[in-house]
């Protein structure tokens, strides 16, 4: 089975699990030296009002998550961010949600199916009101501890499926915080995206806190699961501070990761500092743009800012939010944003044989 994509054809076929090249630079597919690269969207939310989150609908409204793949990889998509919120996965701090694993088991199974990769990111609290009392109120080595009993149980479902293309810890962590700021960073769209580490630093350096941190969670994951690959997306501080040194890819904590992601969201006429941001996380290591959209710049610049990253990065992850171009186009109150989301999509489409294939 094949489906027209413009011009291209995205044939459907098993997928093999997803490893790193012999020189440990870039991705192969299972045991041979056939290169991967990514060209992928983040399905954080839908495009509804309430902006719902997957595990807001996915028991109810299956049949839409089975569309949304599908219409994600007529995009010319292969791998899809999902993002798993902790209080809808943990019942208490050892106890995981038996029901919402048995529902990432099957959307494990659909991406195989729809021939997608999934890279499943963790410890979600962006809605604040289903983030539970009781994990606001663990302290730090208690909050850790039930953090790494969450990958378990994900690591448990996801091991040797070569549909889960990897791990990513957390999206976008910081170190520094205090007890009056809480553990949720402010706010951005009416989500919580950003999350601490500690709220008592204590003196201790931001890369020995990451470097705990990160050994304690990717270590619950290796307990269950040897093979799949593990990042953390994080923030690029070098676009806000020139001089600002990575902590979760500086070299003591980037040891335990298996590749880079982060986000990246030039401003108008920035390009070129992007781009020398980017290569402070040129560590060699593989390096995945797992944010990027015209949000802050023109069209044109965003793509230019990919295609001058092309020697930089192994793959580029956008957004999907579950509506088709045909379906933005056919509104009656189509708005400004949604006619910037239709010329992304047709962008990102075309673009998508040049960027899957290496060049």
């Amino acid at each position: 089975m094949a489906v027209a994509v413009g011009l291209w054809v995205a044939p459907v076929q098993a997928v093999d699990p997803v490893r790193l090249s012999g020189d440990g630079r870039g991705f192969v597919l299972g045991d041979s030296d056939r290169p991967f690269r990514i060209w992928g969207v983040n399905y954080d939310h839908d495009a509804t009002a309430a902006s719902r989150l997957l595990e807001d609908y996915w028991e109810e409204e299956w049949e839409t998550v089975c569309r949304d793949l599908e219409e994600i990889r007529e995009l010319g998509a292969n791998v899809v961010r999902i993002h798993l919120q902790f209080g809808k996965f943990m019942e208490s701090t050892n106890t995981p949600n038996a029901a919402a694993l048995a529902r990432l088991s099957r959307l494990i199974d659909l991406a195989e199916e729809k021939g997608l990769y999934l890279n499943l990111t963790g410890l979600g609290c962006y809605h604040r009101r289903d983030v539970p009392d009781w994990y606001d109120a663990l302290d730090e080595a208690d909050r850790w501890e039930a953090q790494a009993v969450f990958w378990r149980a994900i690591a448990r479902v996801g091991r040797g499926r070569a549909a889960v293309f990897c791990y990513d810890l957390m999206n976008e962590p910081v170190v520094g915080g205090n007890e009056a700021g809480g553990w949720l960073a402010g706010e951005f769209g009416g989500k919580h995206l950003v999350q601490r580490l500690t709220l008592k630093q204590g003196g201790r350096p931001a890369t020995e806190i990451a470097r705990a941190w990160v050994a304690k969670l990717t270590g619950a994951i290796r307990e269950q699961d040897p093979d799949t690959l593990m990042t953390v997306g994080v923030i690029p501080w070098a676009m806000t501070w020139p001089n600002a040194r990575p902590v979760f890819y500086s070299p003591e904590v980037a040891a335990l990761l298996d590749f880079v992601s982060v986000h990246f969201y030039p401003k108008v006429g920035e390009v070129d500092q992007a781009l020398e941001a980017l290569r402070v996380y040129d560590i060699g290591k593989p390096l995945v743009i797992e944010e990027l959209f015209p949000l802050r710049c023109a069209q044109r610049e965003m793509e230019d800012f990919i295609r001058r990253s092309e020697e930089t990065a192994e793959g580029w992850i956008s957004f999907y939010w579950g509506r088709t171009i045909e379906e933005y186009e056919a509104q009656a109150d189509a708005t400004m944003a949604d006619a910037i989301m239709v010329r992304w999509l047709r962008y990102f489409r075309e673009a998508a044989p040049r960027y899957r294939q290496p060049q």
